[in-house]
């Protein structure tokens, strides 16, 4: 004979109540769905929100909505779509984000007039051949899954202008991406390419190419062929060097070096002419090249965390220039000729080894910042002490 205490069977019911309640909100969470997707079919709808509503899976009745443009399924946790998604022949959007995905049907490629697909942050490990259907695909977003090689379908995607692949384990492109060439947009960043996949060199419309935090050690000399790109994003990467070709980047906007292991900069960095905004945070330079100067369009130019004991006068000559960080270096003393840059903003000389700084610094009539914490200078000149609007950080 079995005995059971009043407590025993009390939690017994507490757990089957807790059940019964969890199986009832998820069959009403379906059946909810269902209807959702019933009423947008009813209303020939063009756009239907199903995003955060708790999904482990996708209704069938999906192929009902034959006139469906954007489809928005983020933040579920799908672990699959069912093949009718390839029914929606009018969907032009299908996103996708946030969900649990370890791989996508082959139907998916029947989505012909798909003009992009958002699967960032979710388990992909592949993809399907048959993407290579979605002739119109223009964006494709796959950030922060678990790819280590893509189809080489990928390059039959010819009107695709933007890829995003960052947070993945990619080592390397296939060679079919040369066909690309309408691709403006290519984000590599967090993967494990250890060079400069020489792919890109073919794509004659790249604009935009981002590879910080991947195992990069040198710059081949074919960077100089991307004479078109507008902003190079080379963060957290092992870099020792740049090669002088980069000088050839003569659309070149923005290049953020930060994070590297650089210890010179190639004088024909200075040939960058459209250049406005420079990042060189946290790297080993011990001095600059006087071709900086030449950098007429720089806005902002970041040096902190180096090693540089002087600042060579021609930084004088940017005239564009309005933030000039120098904080966290060597420096025992400031060129006077920082009094040209009649644009600046903001300067951060803070942690340095300066003990004065020159009076010339006062002629910045557009400052609004000075940070001189964490040096040895014990007075400022009246020119700078003096100057109204100005906000100077000692401490």
């Amino acid at each position: 004979m079995i005995f059971l205490n009043f407590q025993t069977i009390s939690i017994a019911l507490v757990i089957l109540l807790t059940s019964l309640a969890s199986a009832t909100c998820s069959d009403s969470g379906q059946l909810s769905v269902r209807q959702a997707i019933r009423q947008a079919a009813k209303d020939d709808a063009e756009e239907l929100n199903l995003s955060n509503r708790g999904l482990t899976s996708l209704p069938s009745e999906i192929d009902q909505l034959s006139n469906l443009k954007i489809l928005r399924l983020d933040d579920n946790q799908l672990e699959a779509l069912p093949p009718e998604i390839g029914q929606l022949s009018n969907l032009t959007q299908l996103h996708l984000t946030y969900n649990q995905l370890t791989t996508l049907p082959p139907e998916v490629g029947a989505l012909a007039n798909l003009i992009e697909l958002d699967l960032g942050n979710n388990r992909l490990t592949s993809l399907p051949p048959q993407i290579s259907h979605l002739a119109n695909l223009e964006r494709l977003l796959l950030n922060k899954n678990n790819l280590k090689a893509l189809p080489p379908e990928i390059g039959q995607l010819s009107k695709l202008t933007q890829l995003v692949l960052g947070g993945n384990q990619l080592a390397a492109l296939p060679p079919e991406s040369v066909e690309l060439s309408n691709l403006v947009t290519l984000d590599l960043v967090q993967n494990q390419f250890t060079a400069t996949p020489p792919e890109i060199f073919a794509l004659p419309n790249l604009r935009y190419l981002y590879l910080s935090g991947n195992r990069l050690t040198t710059l081949t000399s074919q960077i100089g062929q991307l004479s078109h790109l507008e902003v190079l994003w080379l963060r957290n990467n092992e870099l020792t060097g740049l090669p002088p070709e980069i000088g050839q980047m003569s659309h070149l906007i923005k290049l953020d070096l930060s994070n590297n292991q650089l210890q010179a900069l190639p004088p024909e960095l200075g040939h960058l002419a459209q250049l406005t905004a420079l990042y060189l945070t946290n790297n080993r330079l011990a001095g600059l090249p006087p071709e900086v100067g030449q950098l007429s369009s720089l806005i902002e130019l970041n040096l902190a965390g180096n090693q540089l004991t002087e600042a060579p006068a021609q930084i004088g000559q940017l005239s564009s220039l309005e933030r000039l960080l120098l904080n966290d270096n060597a420096l025992t003393a400031v060129p006077p000729e920082l009094g040209q840059l009649t644009n600046l903003v903001g300067l951060s000389l803070r942690d340095n080894r300066l003990t004065e700084l020159p009076p010339e610094l006062g002629q910045l009539s557009n400052l609004s910042v000075l940070d001189v914490a964490g040096n040895r200078v014990t007075t400022l000149p009246p020119e700078i002490e003096g100057r109204p609007g100005l906000k100077i950080i000692k401490y």
